[in-house]
C-alpha cells in the first residue's frame, strides 16, 4: 500500500518557485500517492476574532484540515516575505488553528524553502521548524535552496546540484 503525501507551497504566487520545488521533492518519494494542494483554493477573509464570532470558522479551514488528516506525511515549501510566512499561508494557518492547536495532526513532515536570493528563505524555514512542533508537526528535516534560478532547472523540473539532490533524498527517506 502506498503512502499518501500531502504537498503544498506556502506561497502567494501563482507561478511559485516553491511549488516547483515541492512538486520535484514529492516526485522523489518512492511508493507514494502525492496530492499537491494550492493554498489559494483555501482562501478566506483575513482572520479576525470579531469575524470568527460573527460567522464562525469558514468551511474551507475545516476542508484543509481534513486533507491534512487524510495524509500520512506532509511536504511543505515556504516562500519568505520579509523573513516571515506569506500572507496567504499565515491566514490559512490562523483560521485552522482556531479549530484546534493540533493543526498538523502529528504528521511527519519535511519542510523546504527557496528564494532567488542567497538566503534561500532560511529565516522562514527556521521559524516553521521551531513553531510547527507546537502545532502537532513532527518535523523530520528541512532544506533551504538558495539562488533558485541557478539551483533549479525549471524546464526539466529538477535540482541541478547533485549534493542538494542527495541531501533532499536523505531528508525524504526520514518520512
Amino acid at each position: 500500500m502506498s503512502r499518501k503525501v500531502l504537498a503544498f507551497a506556502a506561497s502567494n504566487s501563482s507561478v511559485s518557485i516553491n511549488r516547483q520545488l515541492v512538486e520535484y521533492a514529492a516526485s522523489l518519494i518512492d511508493d507514494a500517492e502525492v496530492e499537491t494542494l494550492d493554498i489559494h483554493d483555501y482562501e478566506m477573509p483575513i482572520y479576525r476574532h470579531d469575524r470568527e464570532e460573527a460567522g464562525g470558522i469558514p468551511q474551507l479551514a475545516h476542508q484543509f484540515l481534513a486533507r491534512v488528516g487524510e495524509a500520512d506525511m506532509l511536504l511543505i515549501s515556504f516562500a519568505e516575505h520579509n523573513g516571515l510566512y506569506s500572507a496567504a499561508f499565515k491566514n490559512l494557518f490562523d483560521w485552522c488553528s482556531r479549530i484546534g492547536r493540533n493543526v498538523w495532526q502529528n504528521k511527519p513532515m519535511v519542510l523546504l524553502a527557496t528564494s532567488h536570493g542567497p538566503g534561500g528563505a532560511a529565516r522562514v524555514l527556521k521559524l516553521a521548524e521551531e513553531a510547527f512542533p507546537i502545532f502537532g508537526g513532527e518535523v523530520r528535516g528541512t532544506l533551504s535552496v538558495p539562488l533558485f534560478g541557478e539551483a533549479f532547472d525549471s524546464d526539466a523540473g529538477v535540482l541541478r546540484n547533485p549534493e542538494q539532490v542527495a541531501e533532499l533524498k536523505a531528508l525524504l527517506a526520514k518520512l
